[in-house]
């Protein structure tokens, strides 16, 4: 498929850009677009969740009454998770939440995200372009001209550019990320994916790794 290149302005350049088919056209797998989704996040859960057991509150060590004689039931340690101050049945306790997926799994649900926002018009090429240092004025202009001020977007780079990296990083809803970095949870998320002309070849080497292309 072809789309329109714009400028660093946000005009038309007159010139169109060829999308790999094999990334940016193909049937979009919603079930590994899920189950990456899900890894994503997943992995950004710490995991650091505990409660103390019978075997670690404090106390305890003497009985509390006498066994009979009291009309209580026999009571031999005040951690009983049955009373204030005792240990925590089934509670949680630290531990990984990671999902394991294949490389291949995951090339593939990126694909599909891709091609589903390929599908929706959501894919948007600019000419490459460099700053010597952050200007995020010029940025915003550059997304006002693409109708892009309300929408959250994903801009994607080839090789990343520290100036215009802070620059984005300055406007709400925007999020710069290198082509080869860029998760399924990041495409999905956004409204619209912004690709300098560098990213659409970096997408080509990072998705669709040349040992794949020739199978």
């Amino acid at each position: 498929m072809k789309v329109k290149v714009y400028t660093q302005d946000g005009n038309d350049s007159g010139r169109e850009i060829e999308l790999n088919d094999d990334i940016f056209g193909i049937e979009p797998n919603q079930l590994l677009i899920y189950e990456d989704v899900r890894r994503v996040l997943a992995a950004q859960r710490q995991g650091t969740a505990k409660t103390k057991q019978r075997g670690e509150v404090r106390g305890g060590g003497k009985k509390a009454y006498r066994q009979k004689g009291t009309g209580n039931a026999r009571r031999g340690s005040m951690r009983s998770p049955l009373l204030k101050g005792g240990g925590t049945v089934f509670g949680p306790q630290p531990r990984k939440y990671t999902i394991q997926m294949s490389k291949k799994q995951k090339r593939l649900a990126r694909r599909s995200a891709l091609s589903l926002k390929a599908a929706e018009n959501a894919i948007l090429v600019v000419e490459d372009f460099t700053m010597e240092k952050p200007r995020t004025k010029t940025l915003i202009g550059l997304l006002n001209a693409l109708n892009l001020q309300q929408q959250k977007v994903l801009f994607l780079f080839g090789e990343t550019n520290e100036a215009v990296a802070k620059s984005l990083n300055n406007i709400p809803k925007v999020k710069p990320a290198a082509a080869y970095q860029a998760t399924t949870y990041d495409m999905i998320h956004s409204d619209v994916i912004v690709l300098k002309e560098s990213a659409v070849q970096a997408l080509s080497h990072s998705i669709v790794p040349q040992t794949e292309e020739a199978a």
